[in-house]
């Protein structure tokens, strides 16, 4: 969406026409089918300002995230909850139905923060966007990635220090062994650049 604002209107049509070219929609990220399949979802505030800034809504929005991940996907295996963004490693049956889900959650926090913040009208998120796991390496490199991305972007200086994570729950079932052996088999390394790269 950023790089897009940033093209020149020729270019803008280029993009456009090849996106209908594809069959993809011409403004948001397509979802692609691969049903049972794992996929990082990633939701984003919109400009990736952060109105999750607060403890509370952090909490709240975490709780009703993955209330609503136990409705639609058959496993979450991570998820990350930061003031602007997040990260869930699901298997769903249906990418449409999920989507369909976090539109609604989406709207009803915004309408609920846009409240509390006196900001009618707001904007809150952009879409969600998501990728099909190709690999096990592929899995185990998101898994450590979503764990690691308080860290990535300054929040923390470590993963257990970030409450709104999935790793508390590895931590207790797996242990820090697992977890540290499956960072040194799976580095993150440069997973992210260029779609996840600011800090805070």
């Amino acid at each position: 969406m950023y790089r897009y604002r940033k093209l020149t209107e020729e270019q803008q049509r280029h993009v456009v026409q090849e996106r209908q070219h594809r069959g993809f929609p011409m403004h948001s990220p397509p979802h692609l089918d691969a049903p049972n399949g794992f996929r990082i979802v990633t939701g984003t505030c919109f400009e990736h300002r952060s109105i999750l800034q607060t403890t509370n809504r952090l909490t709240e929005f975490e709780d009703q995230l993955l209330g609503l991940l136990t409705e639609t996907t058959h496993e979450c295996a991570a998820w990350c909850v930061l003031p602007n963004h997040y990260h869930i490693l699901v298997k769903v049956a249906s990418i449409e139905i999920l989507t369909t889900r976090l539109g609604k959650l989406h709207g009803r926090t915004a309408f609920e923060w846009n409240g509390e913040d006196s900001e009618r009208g707001r904007t809150v998120w952009y879409r969600c966007q998501d990728r099909v796991m190709r690999s096990d390496a592929h899995y185990c490199t998101t898994l450590n990635y979503i764990h690691n991305n308080p860290v990535k972007h300054g929040l923390t200086a470590r993963w257990q220090d970030w409450p709104f994570s999935s790793v508390h729950w590895y931590l207790k079932e797996k242990g820090r062994e697992w977890l540290m052996e499956n960072w040194r088999e799976y580095p993150v390394l440069n997973y992210g650049l260029g779609w996840d790269d600011f800090i805070f």
